[in-house]
């Protein structure tokens, strides 16, 4: 936890460098209503949230709004919800086509508002996740030819983004262009415009009609593939001109964690690009590891798939290490674990809680990193000049004063007053 109880004035102590670019420094002037100096007065400060995204997928949120859910099911994922909340700021909500809209024109748009709204009132920054995605795609649009589909994207796209423009104001545009115009599982529409218009053709489109539609949105290229085709791949929008505001990274590690080399690989080779990265969609295995010889981690289907005690003892120094290195990585501005609870995607025992809502010993690590090693609190004196200088993680906090709570951000201004009511 850090505390800056002794550094009144003068430079700003600056320990643990490796976290420098994640921190801020802020003077505050503390007056009184006539706008004298509030002299020698202790401020209470806590940091409330990071500006760092945080982030976790956030579909459970759906069962908790739900007005005809019953009372003792409601009270159960409300109950997982806390917990959610107690460590994250930052969560994505479903927007895949083939269940946002099975039939055309019938959409769940007014039941993802309202978890939408719910989490926005926590002060909780939202994500739509995917705007386009061959697979979960609108089932309709086989019965179409190629032009027709692209319009109907298009104008899905058009349609969501607007509705939802205020509400949640970054999208994962774009999911796995890499393998999209070779998927061959099963025929879909995605795939087929894909390979008549090719990668680049289709990402500059689908971006552009979003960035139309709400110029101010964060937009993400997403991809689980992490070899040189997508740096390829976005060397070739970025050289089209496609404006990509971040660079999303998938990061399923059901075969075992990827390690620091990896890790460290992956970030070096993704950040040369300049462009801030977002880790999207991370999981880690509490269970037995899926075998190595799938390629595809859809294809691991099996009836039980349990936690066990040395499972989530390397699942919790897999996500210790694993968010370590990232946080430290100046590039990288957000980090989501996809599965809250296990059995959450693929039945796998990839989540922070168990099914029941019990804690996992990751969630104690995770949570302990957040809430206390990487976040400023602590108290400080007003001193002769009624003045305080606070160095610490970026994001939005609390002053307690003389009974009051004021609220400021520190990574965004140099100097701000509070005034004494």
């Amino acid at each position: 936890m850090e505390r800056r109880e002794e550094n009144q004035a003068g430079k700003p102590c600056r320990d643990q460098d490796r976290y420098q670019h994640r921190k801020g420094h802020v003077r505050i002037r503390v007056c009184t209503r006539e706008g004298k100096p509030a002299c020698k007065r202790n401020v209470e400060i806590r940091q409330m949230s990071h500006s760092f995204l945080f982030g976790c997928g956030a579909f459970e949120t759906l069962y908790v709004t739900d007005p005809e859910m019953e009372e003792a099911k409601r009270a159960f994922y409300e109950e997982r919800m806390e917990k959610w909340l107690k460590i994250f700021n930052y969560g994505t909500l479903p927007f895949y086509w083939g269940q946002f809209e099975k039939v055309e024109g019938k959409t769940r748009t007014q039941e993802i508002r309202r978890a939408a709204r719910w989490l926005k009132e926590r002060k909780v920054t939202l994500k739509g996740h995917p705007l386009c995605w061959h697979t979960q795609t609108a089932p309709w649009l086989l019965n179409l030819n190629d032009e027709e589909i692209l319009k109907k994207q298009l104008g899905r796209i058009r349609r969501d983004v607007m509705e939802f423009k205020g509400l949640i104001d970054m999208w994962d545009v774009i999911n796995e262009v890499v393998i999209m115009p070779v998927f061959d599982k099963y025929d879909n529409g995605i795939t087929r415009i894909c390979k008549n218009l090719g990668q680049v053709d289709l990402v500059s489109k689908v971006f552009a009609e979003a960035r139309e539609c709400n110029p101010e949105a964060v937009l993400l290229l997403n991809d689980f593939n992490t070899s040189s085709k997508y740096e390829e791949l976005i060397e070739g929008c970025l050289e089209a001109g496609v404006k990509i505001d971040v660079i999303g990274i998938q990061s399923h590690q059901h075969q075992g964690y990827w390690g620091r080399e990896k890790t460290m690989d992956i970030l070096e080779r993704f950040s040369r690009f300049g462009l801030p990265i977002h880790f999207t969609e991370n999981t880690f295995i509490s269970g037995h590891l899926m075998p190595p010889h799938i390629v595809d981690l859809n294809d691991y289907q099996i009836s039980e798939w349990p936690t066990t005690p040395a499972g989530e003892e390397r699942q919790a120094r897999n996500v210790e290490e694993f968010y370590r290195l990232l946080f430290e990585n100046p590039q990288v501005e957000a980090i989501t674990t996809w599965a809250f609870q296990d059995g959450a995607w693929l039945g796998a025992p990839a989540g922070l809680v168990r099914t029941d809502n019990s804690e996992k010993p990751a969630y104690e690590v995770l949570k302990t990193l957040i809430k206390e090693e990487w976040n400023t609190r602590g108290t400080w004196n007003t001193g002769e000049l009624g003045e305080i200088d606070i160095y610490g993680f970026k994001g939005s906090y609390e002053a307690r004063i003389d009974g009051m709570v004021k609220c400021f951000q520190l990574g965004t201004e140099a100097e701000q007053i509070i005034v004494l009511d």
